[in-house]
């Protein structure tokens, strides 16, 4: 058997912990449903840049003082050249090359990369917005205890939202959630309804789902428990159709 892909993710609060990132979920999604034989690389996060720079991984970006910034996810695959394996940072970049070097059961339609590509960038950098003052610092409680004490020599995140604030801050995120309902609801004529490109799964399905899985993990009762209702409970069935590639290896 040729040696398996290893996929470096965020270690949680302790080593049973289910992760949580939804940058490397998207990864481990196209490796779930591409059935690729792979293994996860726990690091903490106080250690990313440490061991990213020790395997020669290509930095995730560059300061405007020219330093490299690395961050998670990560994909080492060394079935073509064990000896100088193939390193890739960034899931987009993670996901044109696994659909590339491994095209069975696509996840870009043919055609649809473009789209899919702003439907992503979309998810990025609009739809989650307004949920970053509430899961952020949850996502801070939950990390080792260690790693809480590095971030918080750097000032760490903000505090939890709490009370009136909080609701004002989920009623934003449902206006995300309620605008990409409507978006997607016109797959009901021609799809199924459900999934974003019409009738299969694919990459912008795992983008949204990620997102879910953030949420679920974080806030189980007061996010989720919203989220999985909204919308004629859509997500949730988004959420079951995707629950087959959600294996953690």
């Amino acid at each position: 058997m040729a040696p398996p892909l290893i996929l470096y993710d965020a270690r949680g609060q302790s080593p049973s912990a289910a992760p949580w990132a939804p940058n490397i979920w998207r990864v481990r999604f196209l490796l779930n449903y591409k059935r690729l034989h792979y293994r996860t690389f726990w690091l903490e996060l106080q250690d990313v840049e440490r061991e990213l720079t020790r395997i020669g991984a290509p930095p995730s970006a560059i300061r405007s003082d020219g330093s490299p910034v690395y961050t998670l996810p990560v994909l080492v695959d060394p079935a073509r050249n064990p000896a100088k394996p193939k390193i890739l940072s960034s899931p987009n970049k993670i996901a044109d090359y696994l659909e590339s070097a491994y095209p069975a059961r696509p996840i870009f339609p043919e055609g649809s990369r473009a789209m899919q590509a702003m439907f992503v960038h979309y998810i990025q950098e609009v739809f989650v917005k307004p949920l970053l003052p509430i899961m952020v610092p949850m996502s801070h409680h939950r990390l080792p205890d260690q790693t809480q004490a590095y971030f918080r020599g750097g000032q760490g995140p903000a505090g939890t939202l709490v009370g009136p604030q909080r609701e004002q801050a989920w009623l934003a995120v449902q206006e995300q959630f309620n605008f990409l309902a409507k978006i997607m609801d016109k797959n009901n004529i021609d799809g199924d309804g459900v999934v974003s490109m019409g009738h299969e799964v694919t990459y912008a399905d795992f983008a949204i789902v990620s997102i879910l899985i953030w949420i679920e993990q974080m806030a189980a009762h007061d996010g989720w428990a919203r989220v999985r209702t909204w919308n004629g409970g859509r997500w949730n069935r988004l959420w079951d159709r995707c629950r087959e590639y959600m294996d953690v290896r």
